[in-house]
């Protein structure tokens, strides 16, 4: 499971940089046209880090093997889906009905660095 939680992160970390990338050059121009260009950059800059988490966790889980490392790793999975996701797709579509799903992915993030504490503490 560790193995996979790390290609995860480290997927996930990479894809961030190419649609950062994407963004930037051919995305930029209707980003700002929109005014969506800081919210395309949160999506982007929450994934980054949200998959650093997941490769943290992954390297963590070899010497803390309790079952909140799972759970965290699956809340901050699941954070990247709804948080970025949802960002991307308001920035895309223009729907402002994606905004109201991008909380639950804060919620979900905010669940993941509480397990991960968990879990350390549990280790101890």
């Amino acid at each position: 499971m560790q193995k996979l939680i790390l290609i995860t992160g480290a997927i996930s970390a990479g894809l961030s940089v190419a649609i950062g990338a994407f963004g930037a050059h051919a995305l930029k121009d209707m980003l700002e046209a929109s005014g969506r260009l800081d919210t395309f950059n949160t999506a982007v800059a929450y994934q980054f880090y949200h998959s650093l988490a997941l490769l943290i966790i992954g390297g963590l889980m070899f010497n803390i093997p309790h079952k909140f490392m799972h759970y965290a790793a699956g809340t901050q999975l699941a954070g990247i889906f709804l948080f970025s996701g949802s960002l991307y797709l308001l920035c895309l579509s223009g729907n402002p009905k994606w905004g109201m799903v991008t909380p639950f992915g804060g919620l979900l993030f905010i669940t993941g660095w509480i397990l991960l504490t968990a879990a350390v503490l549990k280790s101890t």
